[in-house]
């Protein structure tokens, strides 16, 4: 995640102790594991989903998969968590409000002590709903917009899912919730990115995420036609900038990251050196600090079944079932060379990513997207949008 807010606007936001924090080890880059040295665990609770998005990283069902983690073993897993002192859970799914026993879920994650977001499509968060989810102790709600409505309802699947998930943000909004709306970039809807951040101020959502498109799932199955160009990521990213910049300059209170392409940062630093020169003196450290992609470091990821991934869009590689080990055992076991080359700095690259100067800022950027591309887990990102010569120029600034 690269916070436009703090890094373009120099403005502090919540978690920015996580991004940007000092690594927890002495002598450790952190790589995104911020001041607590333990990931970010993202539980999958179920693939069942209400919606059929197009783009959906774990390929979500109309129903539950077998072998689901139950109630019983869910809390368990909740036990697991809060004791190897994680700093966030994220309840995610498929549709996570699908399960009858999310409420308790939540409950007990909270009474361990655990903060607790949840991942949604927010059609299914009434008035009621966002009030039980309050009382349970719930801390933040993610919901996904993807354009306008008819771009949105198309995207995913069902009609009337714009105005559903729109009434979700109200209604979390006026449970006193920090909801974020959630906007995945593709060439169906770039050109809407202007209606998004329209919707943020009007709605005065606190919080904007905008997401590039990761390979995995049905998100890999339309890549060729769905990704983005280098010139059309590079619009993108200007105009979070400008309007993260107006937001800002409206006195509103609102955090606008960009998420899943760790490019991003070399870009920002890029601008910054050439428009902001003393605020990139101060950007760097942050952006050093933070290190890129924190797939098996900074971030990880429970399956609807129980198996640990590197990340939630790893899902077609488990090192790890909770049922059979704690989740901390499986996440510390570097036995698989694929989490061991994760955690490694430098991690194992090949190609243009393996000599890249800029590679402090983005550590590899998203791997599965490179393993979807070419079946080498360890290829070139193809979704790095900048020029040898611009990621020399960072490379440079770097060691200034």
């Amino acid at each position: 995640m690269l916070n436009l807010t703090r890094l373009w606007c120099g403005v502090a936001t919540p978690g920015d102790h996580i991004r940007y924090g000092e690594a927890a080890r002495p002598g450790s880059t952190g790589a995104g594991m911020g001041v607590h040295g333990r990931p970010v665990v993202v539980w999958n609770t179920t693939r069942r989903c209400n919606l059929h998005c197009m783009h959906c990283y774990i390929a979500a069902l109309d129903r539950p998969e077998p072998g689901e983690l139950d109630t019983e073993m869910g809390l368990r897993v909740l036990d697991q968590i809060a004791q190897y002192g994680t700093p966030m859970l994220l309840l995610s799914g498929g549709e996570p409000l699908s399960r009858p026993d999310i409420l308790p879920l939540i409950q007990h994650a909270v009474s361990r002590g655990l903060r607790v977001g949840l991942s949604t499509n927010g059609t299914l968060i009434t008035q009621g709903v966002a009030q039980e989810l309050r009382q349970a102790g719930l801390s933040y709600i993610g919901i996904s917009i993807d354009g306008p409505q008819a771009i949105n309802d198309k995207f995913r699947g069902a009609k009337g899912a714009y105005a559903q998930a729109l009434e979700g943000i109200r209604n979390g909004l006026a449970q006193g919730f920090r909801v974020s709306l959630r906007f995945t970039l593709t060439s169906y809807n770039a050109a809407s990115l202007g209606q998004v951040f329209d919707l943020v101020e009007q709605e005065r959502i606190p919080r904007l995420c905008v997401y590039h498109l990761a390979y995995a799932g049905r998100g890999a199955r339309i890549k060729d036609r769905a990704e983005l160009t280098p010139d059309q990521t590079r619009e993108a990213v200007d105009l979070c900038l400008e309007r993260t910049e107006r937001l800002h300059k409206l006195g509103l209170d609102t955090e606008v990251l960009t998420v899943d392409n760790h490019t991003d940062a070399a870009y920002l630093a890029l601008r910054l050196m050439r428009e902001r020169p003393q605020q990139w003196d101060s950007v760097r450290p942050a952006l050093r600090r933070n290190g890129g992609n924190s797939s098996g470091i900074g971030i990880s990821a429970i399956g609807p079944k129980g198996d640990v991934h590197a990340d939630q869009f790893s899902h077609h590689r488990s090192f790890g079932n909770v049922k059979e080990r704690p989740f901390g055992a499986i996440w510390e076991d570097t036995t698989h060379p694929i989490m061991a080359g994760l955690k490694a700095r430098p991690r194992p690259l090949e190609g243009r990513c393996a000599a890249c100067p800029a590679l402090p800022l983005c550590n590899g950027n998203l791997r599965v997207r490179a393993e979807t591309a070419t079946g080498n887990p360890w290829a070139p990102d193809p979704a790095c949008y900048l020029t040898d010569l611009e990621l020399a120029t960072v490379g440079k600034a770097l060691h200034e």
